[in-house]
């Protein structure tokens, strides 16, 4: 079992209510639009000994794929979800990776037994977190003195037609995602802060932003 960490019981009840049946669909269903999960992984440069945190690691997904990228890299998780940390376990069984129930935007390192990760991973989480920026602000805090953030999420569609953006706003709507319009400038913004410098790159005409923190 996962230890749980969660501190907003409510948000966590949410997101175990609307993943109780949807994790066992999730993956097979969620490869069709988002975009950009595996560039983000291609790009970690995890050597032999990383510790690699995903925040809102779901079911787990990412983890196994960064897993078999990085097969020397040391793999932590974290959802509020425990019902899709069921589904992570499953795939990261036989695996050395240690998950944890855990409020996103309430989280340390030393809570995992370590005292910084060298890549967090935060992938189409940022959209689904209500208090997004403070997430944010927790993963630049956890991360090494040499470390990276790698963020992948729904950009704001800027390239495509209109109607094409008003029929994934109103099926993102029904799943409680909120393309996050300010991403690029908040990330910046708070790695600034902290000596951080930030690469940013759209794809799809906007339908995906891929953001990286890391010291110049």
């Amino acid at each position: 079992m996962t230890e749980s960490l969660v501190s907003d019981s409510a948000h966590a009840g949410r997101m175990d209510r609307m993943y109780r049946t949807q994790r066992h669909i999730y993956d097979a269903t969620r490869k069709y639009y988002l975009f950009g999960r595996d560039t983000l992984i291609d790009g970690l440069d995890a050597g032999a000994g990383a510790r690699v945190l995903e925040v809102g690691c779901g079911t787990g997904r990412n983890l196994a794929l960064i897993a078999k990228r990085y097969p020397q890299a040391r793999l932590y998780g974290l959802d509020i979800s425990a019902e899709m940390l069921i589904s992570a376990e499953k795939a990261l069984a036989g695996r050395a990776a240690t998950l944890k129930a855990a409020d996103a935007t309430d989280f340390e390192a030393r809570a995992f037994g370590v005292e910084g990760f060298e890549r967090i991973v935060i992938s189409y989480a940022l959209s689904m977190i209500p208090d997004w920026e403070k997430a944010i602000d927790a993963a630049l805090d956890a991360l090494a003195p040499d470390g990276s953030l790698h963020i992948a999420d729904f950009g704001q569609q800027e390239g495509l037609p209109p109607i094409a953006r008003r029929i994934l706003s109103a099926w993102l709507t029904r799943f409680h995602v909120t393309p996050r319009a300010r991403l690029m400038a908040v990330v910046t913004a708070k790695a600034r802060a902290r000596g951080l410098s930030t690469e940013t790159k759209a794809l799809g005409r906007g339908y995906a932003w891929l953001v990286i923190c890391r010291r110049t």
